[in-house]
């Protein structure tokens, strides 16, 4: 009988333990869940991974996630850094960074986010498949430069963030002084999917681009020449708008079938070359004005100063550099590169690379002439 007992208490005791080692992993695999964010079966970009070591920021309950997207091309990785230190320490918000590249990128890039500053960042690398590309895009000779798969992620917004609401886009040449949180909450009028920067805004309206054409209205970017334009009854003096930062509601994005829309006019384009050949020269900023014709929102034009890049030469006070939100290097000369204006400003928040692959190009260049 005494046997019989102890086998009894030894079997509720085993069961008891059982229990507790059962607790404890459901309630691992639940914060787990909490954190991670899984992407099984979506269909063009794929997620290479997510990191949610980091500890959410709830500051006065202000708990909701803000989405960031950003494209990271090798040749550029330093840029997307600088970009991401920058938001990151501006804010107290929950941020998730959906950072989007292709496969040959996705090391190098995970190897310079757990350095330094970089590894409180909650984040996911994307990889975009250039697949979706095929047949909405040509090689231009006249262009000079090869096509470049990643300006196209922002097209794909709902596919590269599946499950948030809204998000924000932005280019890997900006620095973000402000707090992101103001920028996400942007209003965006009913039935709008996206509020961008007018061209015509007061501070980009002061800056004359040197030999880039016309670059504030719609005939800057579209050629009336060819009868599908004309047909669209687009007024040619219409503001264009930049895509370099924007605020998308991505429910209405979805429902509205944006991404279908802007691959019809990349598909046409291929076939009818739609595009302004003589002025600006953009090859995601055309089918994105067509779509969003007189229906967008617009965002703080603080949240956007551009033009930084437009010229080696300084054409800020910098009294107004320090009160924008948002810096922009749209052009060809970039702050990583051999001459760029502020480079002060952005160099605060680059990180250099741990693997040494990239490097600014500027800084060569002064080692060598001081030699």
């Amino acid at each position: 009988l005494l046997c019989v007992s102890v086998n009894i208490v030894i079997l509720v005791l085993a069961v008891a333990l059982f229990l507790l080692v059962l607790h404890h992993n459901f309630l691992g695999l639940s914060s787990l869940l909490r954190n991670e964010v899984s992407d099984s079966g979506i269909v063009g970009p794929q997620p290479v991974d997510f990191i949610p070591n980091a500890p959410q920021r709830v500051v006065d309950g202000r708990d909701e996630e803000i989405p960031v997207v950003i494209a990271a091309s090798e040749d550029r990785l330093g840029g997307a850094i600088a970009a991401i230190n920058s938001i990151q320490h501006n804010t107290r918000s929950n941020v998730i960074f959906y950072i989007v590249t292709l496969n040959g990128t996705a090391d190098h890039l995970r190897s310079w986010l757990s350095s330094g500053n970089l590894k409180s960042i909650r984040y996911k690398i994307v990889n975009f498949d250039t697949k979706l590309l095929e047949g909405k895009v040509k090689e231009d000779p006249d262009q000079g430069e090869s096509i470049k798969p990643l300006t196209f992620a922002r097209f794909y917004l709902p596919i590269l963030v599946p499950r948030a609401k809204k998000a924000i886009y932005m280019d890997d040449d900006v620095i973000v002084q402000g707090d992101i949180l103001a920028l996400y909450n942007t209003p965006l009028k009913p039935g709008h999917a996206a509020a961008f920067s007018e061209d015509c805004d007061s501070t980009s309206a002061k800056v004359v681009i040197r030999g880039a054409g016309n670059q504030y209205n719609y005939i800057g970017y579209l050629d009336y020449k060819k009868e599908r334009i004309r047909k669209l009854s687009m007024k040619a003096s219409t503001c264009s708008f930049n895509p370099g930062v924007f605020v998308a509601n991505l429910t209405e994005w979805r429902r509205q079938n944006i991404t279908s829309q802007l691959e019809k006019w990349m598909k046409l384009n291929v076939e009818e070359g739609l595009y302004s050949r003589t002025l600006a020269g953009s090859i995601t900023t055309p089918p994105l004005l067509i779509v969003f014709y007189q229906q967008h929102s617009t965002i703080d034009p603080m949240w956007n100063v551009r033009h930084l890049g437009s010229s080696a030469g300084k054409r800020y006070s910098p009294q107004f550099v320090k009160a924008a939100k948002l810096l922009h290097w749209n052009g060809h000369f970039k702050p990583w590169g051999r001459t760029a204006s502020y480079t002060d400003v952005w160099e605060k928040w680059y990180i250099p690379d741990p693997t040494g692959k990239f490097s600014l190009i500027r800084r060569h260049v002064e080692i060598s002439n001081t030699k």
